[in-house]
């Protein structure tokens, strides 16, 4: 029976780390987070799984301390398996399992190395992403692939519709190649880095609409940041307001300043090219309907004050 040390958080940890247990892994320590209670926790719980299989588990701020590190070593490994864990592993870790180190990416690598990789996929258009098992290395994300899954990004999914998929995606990435890998016969393939690139975190403060933009982008951002996320913000009659559905239309508005109105019960917003429905929307912290807010401010056009 092969033995791993798993470093896991959020929905694709509890997923990969059920796909182990169901292949009979021998899971000696779960390495996982406390739960921030600044963050918004909408996903499910490392912990809990692990709890109730009796699986030890700690939470160290950093895993690379030499009391982490010892305490892992002691348990001679055979695996490491990192599955949306956000420190990174030092090369003094690395080290230890026997047989490798693998991380479990959401994106097909090499595109979207580094952080958030769903949001930046919706972000930049793509109509496709998924989830990438590959060894680790110092740098993140460069290791060679041993399998990967594709899902589609469809028009309108928001990053929390994606981020399920790419779950989904990463559970049948593994299940399917890890009785392979356990008995050493998975095949892994280097990375043509060139062929994709890092990027970085977000905040909610990126969130700012940009109006001069095309109704495409702007729509792109929206669905990247909806909820759970912060959501895409601007401000209207000096009031903070938030953008959290979208529809590109075919209307077109050249010439006009960006600007938000409705027209028969529907609220719209005039971008730098192209008009987009706005379908959920809340202005000063209140959700609002299109019907509700032209009832109250009438149904001329409001310019956005950014």
């Amino acid at each position: 029976m092969s033995r791993a040390v798993v470093f896991a958080y959020h929905n694709v940890g509890v997923r990969c780390l059920s796909v182990l247990l169901a292949h009979g892994v021998d899971v000696a320590l779960v390495v996982t987070h406390r739960d921030n209670p600044a963050e918004n926790i909408w996903f499910d719980s490392v912990a809990e799984l692990a709890a109730l299989h009796g699986i030890p588990t700690i939470t160290p701020d950093n895993p690379n301390t030499p009391e982490v590190v010892n305490q892992i070593r002691a348990l001679q490994p055979d695996f490491f398996f990192s599955f949306y864990y956000r420190e990174m592993l030092g090369r003094e870790l690395l080290a230890i399992p026997k047989r490798g180190a693998l991380n479990m990416h959401g994106s097909l690598l090499p595109k979207y190395r580094g952080r958030v990789p769903v949001n930046w996929a919706i972000i930049r258009g793509e109509t496709e992403t998924g989830s990438t098992l590959h060894y680790m290395t110092e740098k993140p994300d460069n290791g060679d692939i041993v399998a990967q899954q594709a899902v589609p990004i469809l028009p309108d999914d928001t990053a929390l519709q994606v981020f399920q998929k790419v779950t989904v995606a990463a559970e049948m990435a593994l299940n399917a190649c890890l009785p392979d890998l356990l008995v050493g016969r998975a095949q892994a393939v280097k990375q043509d880095l060139s062929k994709g690139a890092y990027f970085g975190g977000r905040k909610a403060a990126d969130g700012v609409i940009d109006w001069s933009q095309s109704a495409q982008e702007i729509h792109n951002l929206v669905r990247a940041v909806a909820p759970p996320y912060p959501g895409a913000t601007t401000q209207m009659m000096g009031l903070p307001m938030r953008i959290l559905q979208t529809l590109v239309t075919q209307c077109t508005a050249a010439g006009e300043k960006p600007a938000f109105y409705v027209k028969e019960d529907k609220a719209y917003a005039i971008c730098g090219q192209g008009v987009l429905r706005v379908v959920q929307f809340e202005l000063d912290g209140r959700v609002m309907s299109a019907a509700e807010f032209s009832a109250r401010f009438g149904t001329q056009r409001f310019e956005f004050n950014c």
